[in-house]
């Protein structure tokens, strides 16, 4: 009877394939976590650098900004099952080499630059693959909300358990077990994949000769279908604008904790862990959500809701009102990354979505990077209250006007996607 009403309550378990692919990533994006916090201590221990941080993440980050494209178009030619065992095998063994350097005493700092940088580029791959596999082993349309919201719900989950997990086992057994954990949890989403069962499918392009100017051809075409469909391009400038000035703000929370609220490093994990609870609760309310119309209006509302909690968190000199406040601005992250997700994934034909999504992912990862730089930046010249206030504003200023633009944007999706459009006339017309 649970599990009947469980199914009920989260349509997109009823599909096999996807409960598989939810137990197995689950699993590892737990292991993932445990990795990035032993990480971030042994970069630290080795060399004692804050810059040495900077760029193992850049590392990490860059083959996003230049790959995922790229790694787009090779999903839309490639099998998507298959292409995911690829990257996940490639994954859990940088994992095991970073166990083994750092259980043998060998590792060395260049050794922790390469292998963030190969995995940034298995990452360019995975990524886009991902995001177009979901809607492959879910096997109802009107399901593919649902998959998304619990994706979100199972990454913020992990986000919240892996660090928590990863502190313990790097204070008790040291960075070498954690990524040898790590390692180990790639086994589970592995073996997912393997046992899924799928029709096979024939990609369009696959047939073509892969040379390098059918790769810039196909990647133009996806570009050019891309920006020349005003939905999708609205949203992800909506996206690409906020994820620049909004949604990563919390790299200068340190700021926050130590001069503003006069915390410490408990401080810090209390602010870190109320955005990630807000993310959760966003993740859990759209989980139940049965359909697709509405999140236009989301997309529009999200920014400004965490634009809104931005300024009043820069205003606040309370710990408990800011952690409250960040809830709230990791409640709107989440409500338009994955509302934007889900529309994307809702209007974009099959042999389009690789190719898509991956700029998605560039727009929103890629633009969250040079956000980095630029609220450093800004901190340093006009503080980081006036810093969040102002990115605060412009955020609110870009959702107000996008919402001006939401019902001729609308009107468009009804023509390309009749079956999205509502019954009555009236509603039409707004």
């Amino acid at each position: 009877m649970n599990s009947i009403k469980s199914t009920l309550s989260f349509p997109a378990f009823q599909s096999r394939n996807y409960r598989l692919f939810f137990m197995g990533q689950g699993l590892s994006l737990v292991g993932t976590w445990i990795t990035m916090v032993a990480m971030i201590w042994l970069v630290y221990h080795l060399t004692q650098s804050p810059v040495l941080l900077g760029v193992v993440g850049f590392a990490s980050q860059v083959p996003n900004l230049v790959l995922v494209p790229f790694g787009g178009v090779l999903s839309d030619r490639w099998n998507h099952q298959r292409t995911l065992i690829v990257t996940q095998a490639l994954s859990m063994l940088q994992s095991f080499a970073l166990a083994i350097l750092t259980l043998t005493g060998t590792i060395q700092i260049w050794h922790i630059i390469a292998l963030s940088l190969f995995q940034g580029i298995v990452n360019a791959i995975d990524a886009p693959t991902r995001q177009a596999f979901v809607p492959e082993i879910v096997e109802r349309k009107e399901n593919l909300l649902n998959a998304i919201a619990l994706n979100s719900s199972m990454f913020n989950g992990a986000r919240l358990v892996g660090p928590a997990i990863g502190g313990l086992l790097l204070a008790s057994v040291g960075a070498g077990y954690c990524f040898l954990i790590d390692g180990i949890s790639y086994f589970a989403v592995l073996l997912a994949l393997m046992a899924m069962r799928l029709q096979p499918k024939t990609k369009a392009n696959s047939q073509e000769s892969f040379t390098l100017s059918s790769v810039v051809q196909h990647l133009k075409e996806g570009f050019a279908y891309t920006f020349g469909y005003p939905p999708v391009r609205s949203i992800l400038t909506m996206v690409a604008l906020v994820s620049f000035l909004g949604v990563n703000f919390v790299v200068i929370l340190p700021v926050f904790s130590n001069e503003i609220l006069h915390g410490n490093e408990n401080t810090l994990g209390l602010l870190m862990a109320a955005s990630g609870v807000g993310s959760l609760i966003a993740a859990a309310q759209l989980s139940l959500r049965r359909e697709v119309r509405g999140l236009g209006l989301f997309i529009a509302i999200a920014p400004i809701i965490y634009g809104l909690g931005m300024i009043c968190f820069a205003a606040s000199r309370s710990v408990w009102l800011s952690a409250l406040l960040l809830a709230i601005i990791g409640f709107g992250s989440l409500l338009q990354s994955a509302s934007s997700n889900t529309v994307i994934q809702t209007l974009v034909p099959d042999e389009m979505r690789g190719r898509v999504m991956s700029i998605y992912i560039m727009s929103f990862l890629g633009m969250i990077s040079f956000g980095n730089l630029f609220q450093g930046a800004l901190v340093s010249w006009i503080g980081a209250p006036a810093t969040v206030v102002i990115n605060g504003t412009i955020c609110v200023v870009v959702a107000v006007f996008y919402a001006q633009q939401l019902p001729r944007l609308r009107r468009m999706v009804w023509k390309t996607h009749p079956e999205l459009a509502p019954a009555d006339n009236y509603t039409r017309r707004l």
